[in-house]
């Protein structure tokens, strides 16, 4: 039975689960903004002593790759690594918008024949977003999008009911309620951000076909290139 960690740091949320085949054996995470950092370490050693393991008996450690935030993602990413590379475990990088494409699949009631649209907020009216099937499987290529009454009008247009989900669902649930309420009949609106729990089939899948990466030189998918912004308080 494979044991996988998982790491998932890519929005306000740091949350970390540990897999023994498909069951998450211990769970945790915190909502506490810019926690990622002083709370990721700590997660795991908790759980790996809440379950009398050690890192040599875990056989691959899995991480968010994004798109999302910059710092959560080079602090999971940098954990992630680290791990590895002290334990002589394999790298798995599961996509942030793969992930809440399963975490909505695990959401719903039931199955349906739907569209699933992952969106990580990019702030103000932008999101990162891809579409995907019902079963998960990627249907577009990950972009930037602002949203406005024309961001989706071709999957509106399909007949297909269509699952939004993620932490920028939100402002669009808003925008679709003030500028085309009609819209909003044929949508399932899930306000949340990615779990680490949603990564396991997906990183299930790669630990089964070897698809790892190289642990010394992988970096995050930040999709934009991060802006530094400029400091309003006085160094004198």
């Amino acid at each position: 039975m494979n044991r996988i960690l998982l790491l998932e740091t890519s929005t306000v949320r740091c949350s970390v689960a540990l897999a023994e085949g498909m069951t998450i054996v211990s769970h945790r995470e915190t909502d506490v903004p810019k926690a990622h950092a002083s709370k990721l370490s700590p997660f795991v050693d908790e759980m790996l002593k809440e379950t009398s393991l050690s890192m040599k008996d875990i056989d691959a450690v899995a991480v968010s790759g994004g798109p999302g935030s910059y710092t959560g993602l080079r602090v999971g990413v940098s954990t992630a690594k680290g791990l590895c590379f002290g334990a002589g475990k394999p790298l798995i990088s599961v996509g942030t918008l793969e992930i809440l494409a399963w975490q909505a699949a695990g959401m719903l009631e039931s199955p349906i024949d739907a569209i699933i649209v992952p969106m990580v907020d990019a702030r103000r009216m932008e999101v990162y977003t891809q579409t995907f099937s019902a079963s998960c499987e990627a249907l577009s290529e990950c972009e930037a999008k602002v949203l406005d009454e024309d961001s989706f009008s071709k999957l509106f247009a399909c007949g297909k009911k269509i699952v939004f989900v993620g932490d920028g669902v939100e402002k669009y649930h808003l925008f679709l309620k003030s500028h085309s309420p009609e819209k909003t009949a044929s949508c399932i609106f899930l306000h949340c951000c990615p779990d680490a729990s949603a990564m396991l089939s997906p990183s299930l899948r790669k630990f089964a076909s070897g698809d790892f990466e190289d642990s010394a030189y992988y970096e995050p998918f930040y999709l934009k290139e991060f802006v530094a912004g400029i400091s309003r308080k006085s160094v004198l």
